[in-house]
């Protein structure tokens, strides 16, 4: 039992920034945009026993082939919803952003930090990635990452590789989402310019390939992640695809984070310290142009970065040696830094805190919704806000959608028309006649312009209205 137990006191810095970054994980509502069709996706699976092939969500696409490659994703939160609600979801979201960081503090040890360094490294990591926090797929990929990484920072030192670890997660990480092709650039690049053995890279390459194929789509899971990475729709439309901007903290910080890894390794090149290791080069460029490209790659690129600056700041820093303390006094500091949070949780937090936040964030129509299904008379054709879309599937699925956040099922043109309506476009009321609109679901603080446009046009007749959606119906004229 002892050698379970922390036997430096270091491990407590990372046991002060896993509680602010705990609580804040538990904090952080869940948002409409893609969890609750997953729910959806999810229920539809363990009632039927199969993957649906086409979609059933729209109206607009019924019929259509579509690829829900994320199955195991959209299994787990629904599992986790029957048992627990959005409260145990939260918790797990936390739980695995938790487990990453972690791992990321560790390689950033691995990689010559101390632990007071490593925990500020792994803040900062964990701070740049925030904007890849929502409640989707993703996030059950993220510790598979940071656990591969690691692995790969073990072999950088000389120890011996575990290549059924690598294929182990790729089996996992292939059915639960499409990023796993960044395993294989990561074990790919080791194997082409790290330290180690490379046939043991090799091995896990071998190994892995042969567990992405392992999925109901076999190679065809390959092919899915072509077809999303040059899709029309997703790239134009899809806000995760657009590059990052100085115009958020979280793009700036990262912009900040790359530029000062960049004149820190630099500045180490030319005193002849902290040399990068071809990986390290690899990982380094390319996650770092993935980054720059969208959004959505902020959080890997910050978990590559974070071991690479770990080893370039510590050159330049002494290294001062951890107290051991009392192992069983470290242990259970950490565990109270772990468990405090918990008073955070949605459920928990009411009882005490009397101005609590709630769990779903406020774009989340729910009144607005139970009010449309108690009036099943009102005439099909419903045309809603976009993320308003998701949580429709989930909660009304008698009401199919005109459009949601599946931006590969819809073609570009439709994109443009949803864009054109949402901007109340001169033409905007036309535009609905044509898609066969006879009922509006709005979210005034998305779509301000259009609420304005209806509000003012007689051919719309308000039926509902509340801090969040705002329902109207077609006048008969």
């Amino acid at each position: 039992m002892k050698k379970y137990l922390p036997q430096s006191t270091g491990v407590l810095w990372w046991g002060v920034a896993l509680f602010f970054l705990l609580a804040v994980f538990l904090l952080l509502p869940v948002q409409p945009n893609d969890y609750w069709w997953y729910l959806r996706l999810g229920g539809d699976i363990l009632r039927d026993g199969r993957i649906p092939a086409a979609d059933s969500y729209s109206f607009t696409r019924a019929g259509q082939p579509f690829v829900y490659h994320s199955w195991l994703s959209a299994v787990i939160f629904m599992l986790l919803y029957r048992i627990g609600g959005v409260s145990l979801t939260v918790a797990v979201r936390a739980l695995l952003l938790a487990v990453t960081f972690s791992l990321v503090w560790d390689t950033a040890r691995r990689a010559g930090a101390n632990s007071r360094l490593a925990a500020a490294i792994a803040f900062v990591a964990a701070m740049v990635g925030s904007n890849n926090w929502a409640m989707r797929p993703q996030i059950f990929a993220y510790p598979l990452f940071a656990l591969m990484l690691w692995e790969l920072w073990r072999w950088q030192r000389g120890e011996k590789s575990r290549w059924w670890v690598f294929a182990g997660l790729m089996l996992l990480w292939v059915n639960l989402h499409g990023s796993f092709v960044l395993g294989f650039l990561l074990v790919g690049a080791a194997m082409v310019g790290g330290g180690g053995n490379r046939r043991e890279m090799a091995a896990a390459l071998a190994g892995m390939t042969a567990a992405s194929l392992l999925n109901p789509r076999g190679w065809r899971a390959w092919q899915y992640v072509w077809a999303l990475l040059t899709d029309p729709a997703s790239q134009h439309f899809g806000a995760e695809w657009r590059p990052p901007t100085l115009h958020t903290w979280q793009g700036a910080l990262f912009f900040g984070v790359l530029a000062v890894l960049v004149l820190l390794i630099g500045w180490n090149f030319r005193d002849g310290r902290a040399k990068l290791s071809g990986a390290e080069w690899l990982w380094l460029a390319g996650f770092s142009i993935m980054a720059i490209t969208a959004v959505r790659y902020g959080i890997w690129f910050a978990m590559v970065a974070a071991p690479i600056a770990a080893k370039q700041i510590s050159t330049r820093l002494p290294h001062p040696r951890e107290s051991r303390g009392i192992p069983a006094l470290n242990a259970a500091f950490l565990a109270m830094f772990i468990v405090l949070p918990l008073a955070m949780l949605p459920g928990v937090r009411e009882k005490w805190w009397s101005d609590a936040p709630p769990a779903l964030s406020a774009d989340t129509p729910v009144a607005a919704v139970e009010w449309l299904s108690a009036h099943p008379e009102l005439p099909d054709g419903l045309w809603s806000d976009l993320a308003f879309s998701s949580y429709l599937i989930f909660a009304l699925p008698q009401r199919p959608v005109w459009i949601d956040t599946r931006f590969e099922l819809y073609p570009p043109e439709q994109w443009q028309t949803y864009r054109a309506i949402a901007d109340a476009a001169p033409d905007w009321e036309s535009r609905l006649d044509a898609a066969g609109v006879s009922v509006l679901l709005l979210n005034p603080a998305a779509t301000p312009n259009l609420v304005s446009a209806v509000e003012h046009s007689p051919g719309w007749q308000n039926v509902y209205r509340d801090d969040t959606a705002q329902i109207y119906v077609k006048v008969n004229q």
